[in-house]
């Protein structure tokens, strides 16, 4: 199963092993990142975290393949393909998701294709995370 189309994977912007950013990053196209980034990461194409990739904070992409670690939330217009090395800690939502063996997920997931469906439980958990929110802890 692919969840690329041939055109998705023109390669426009790479963070290299070694390489660590501070920030939010708002990328317009395709995003490699094998280094580590502190911070939120908007892209409007296809985002690939390589195996040895650290990231903390939040990724939202039209589809993502990840290998590494992701401490944040995941949000996929299309899909998001989990590598055997990766390892999730944070909620994921995607119309379509792919789990290899060994994958690592902690956190609340949503993976519906109907689109109705779909957004029906994505408004259901954001209620529901709006809620939990405001509950203050004794």
């Amino acid at each position: 199963m692919s969840l690329f189309n041939s055109e998705d994977v023109s390669i426009n912007n790479v963070i290299s092993s070694g390489s660590s950013v501070a920030g939010n990053i708002k990328i317009n196209g395709y995003i490699h990142i094998d280094g580590d980034l502190e911070g939120n990461l908007e892209c409007s194409g296809n985002v690939t975290i390589g195996q040895d990739a650290r990231i903390r904070g939040n990724i939202s992409a039209k589809s993502m393949t990840i290998g590494g670690i992701v401490c944040g939330n995941l949000h996929a217009q299309n899909a998001i393909h989990l590598l055997s090395t990766s390892a999730v800690i944070g909620d994921i939502q995607a119309r379509k998701l792919q789990a290899d063996e060994n994958v690592i997920i902690h956190g609340h997931c949503i993976c519906i294709s109907e689109e109705n469906s779909y957004n029906e439980a994505l408004s259901n958990w954001q209620n529901t995370q709006a809620v939990t929110s405001k509950i203050v802890k004794v």
